[in-house]
C-alpha cells in the first residue's frame, strides 16, 4: 500500500506531464500559425496583383502575382513624363492639335490653346488628362506611334521586362501590358525626377493657358488628403485594368512604393494600398516577414490579344419552312445582322467609353 506522500508525488508527476504536453501543443499551434499568417494576409488583397518594395533597394517585401501582365491604364502617364522630361524643358511651348483636344472625354484643354510642357505634366498627372498625355506625344516626336517607341527604348533601359506601351495615355489597344513589379521599378525611377514627385505630390492646382483660361485641377489620388506618409503616385483606370495605382509613402528615412493592378473597386484600391504600405513597413522594422503570394485563377484569367477587340456575332440562318408548293427562288435581302456583321469595325484605341473602357484616371 502505498503511502499518501508517495500518492501526491505521483499526482505532481502527473500535472507536470499534463502540463508539458499541453505547452508543446500550444508551441506547436504558435508556430504553425506564424507559417500559415502570411498567407491569410496575402489573401486580404483582392486585388489581381500587388507588390510593395523598398524605394532605396528595389528589394520586394510582399507580392501577390507580381509578374502577371495586366493592362496599365492611367499609370502609363508615369512612363509618358519621364520620356517627355529626357527630350524638351518643361518651359517649352506646345499648341493642342485638334486630335489632342478629341482623344477623350477625359481632357482639359481645346483645341489651338497654347500651354506649356509643365502645365501639360500637371494636368496629366494630377487630374489624369488624356489630352495633355496625347499632347506631351505629339510634342516630343511629332506622333503618338512615334512616341510609344520612345516609351520602350526607356522601359528597357529601365529593365521593364514584362512591360509594353502602345501609347501616351493608358486607353486600352492591343499589346499595352505591365506587372505590378514593373510599375513599382517604374516609380522608383520616376521619383527620381524633382518635377515629377513634387507634381504627384500635389493635392490640387490652378494651372493656365498662354491666353489666360485659368482651369482648377484635383488630384485622383484620393490617399494624399488620407494618408499623412503619402508621397505621392498615379491612379489609373478603364474597364479592362478595372482600380489601379502606383504609390510612394515615407516613415522616417523609410520610403515603400505599392503597386496594385486589377482592384475590383475604387474603395478596395485605396483600402488596399494602404495596407500594403502599412505591412511594407511593419517589414523593414522586422514585426514582418515578407511574403511572396500566387493565385492560379488570376493568372488563368490574365490578359490576352482578344481582350481589346470585339468579336463579330455569329450570324445564324433560319430555317426556312417547308412547303408543299414549288416556289419560285427569289433573292432575300441580308439579315440585319449579317449586314452588321459585315460593316463591323473593331474599337480605336481611344474610344470614349462604350466599347473600349475609356481611362477615368
Amino acid at each position: 500500500m502505498k503511502k499518501p506522500n508517495q500518492k501526491s508525488e505521483v499526482r505532481s508527476q502527473k500535472s507536470k506531464v499534463v502540463l508539458g504536453c499541453y505547452l508543446i501543443l500550444l508551441s506547436a499551434i504558435y508556430s504553425l500559425f506564424c507559417l500559415l499568417s502570411p498567407v491569410v494576409h496575402a489573401d486580404e488583397i483582392s486585388s489581381r496583383a500587388a507588390i510593395v518594395m523598398e524605394a532605396s533597394t528595389g528589394r520586394i517585401l510582399y507580392g501577390k502575382n507580381p509578374n502577371l501582365k495586366l493592362p496599365p491604364a492611367s499609370t502609363t502617364k508615369l512612363m509618358t513624363a519621364m520620356v517627355v522630361l529626357d527630350r524638351i524643358p518643361p518651359s517649352s511651348a506646345v499648341v493642342i492639335s485638334e486630335r489632342a483636344a478629341t482623344i477623350s472625354r477625359i481632357r482639359a484643354f481645346r483645341a489651338g490653346e497654347t500651354v506649356t510642357v509643365e502645365t501639360l505634366l500637371n494636368a496629366a498627372l494630377i487630374k489624369s488628362a488624356n489630352d495633355a498625355a496625347f499632347a506631351l506625344a505629339e510634342a516630343v516626336a511629332g506622333t503618338e506611334e512615334k512616341f510609344a517607341e520612345l516609351m520602350n527604348q526607356k522601359v528597357i533601359a529601365l529593365g521593364l521586362e514584362d512591360t509594353c506601351f502602345i501609347n501616351a495615355t493608358g486607353l486600352p489597344g492591343y499589346g499595352q501590358h505591365t506587372t505590378a513589379y514593373d510599375l513599382a521599378k517604374m516609380l522608383r525611377h520616376a521619383l527620381r525626377y524633382p518635377l515629377i514627385k513634387e507634381i504627384i505630390s500635389t493635392k490640387a492646382s490652378r494651372i493656365s493657358t498662354e491666353e489666360g483660361r485659368a482651369i482648377f485641377i484635383r488630384n485622383s489620388n484620393r490617399l494624399l488628403w488620407e494618408d499623412e506618409s503619402m508621397l505621392g503616385g498615379k491612379t489609373g483606370y478603364t474597364r479592362a485594368a478595372k482600380h489601379c495605382l502606383v504609390c510612394a509613402g515615407g516613415q522616417g528615412n523609410e520610403t515603400v512604393i505599392a503597386a496594385i493592378l486589377g482592384a475590383p473597386s475604387r474603395g478596395k484600391l485605396w483600402k488596399e494600398s494602404e495596407t500594403l504600405l502599412e505591412r511594407g513597413h511593419k517589414i523593414l522594422q522586422g514585426s514582418e516577414e515578407p511574403v511572396m503570394h500566387f493565385t492560379r485563377a488570376d493568372y488563368k484569367t490574365s490578359i490576352q490579344p482578344a481582350s481589346y477587340t470585339q468579336k463579330i456575332p455569329e450570324v445564324k440562318e433560319v430555317p426556312r419552312k417547308k412547303t408543299h408548293k414549288k416556289m419560285a427562288k427569289k433573292k432575300t435581302k441580308p439579315a440585319k445582322s449579317a449586314r452588321n456583321a459585315r460593316n463591323f469595325k473593331p474599337n480605336h484605341a481611344y474610344g470614349e467609353g462604350k466599347g473600349s473602357g475609356g481611362d477615368k484616371g
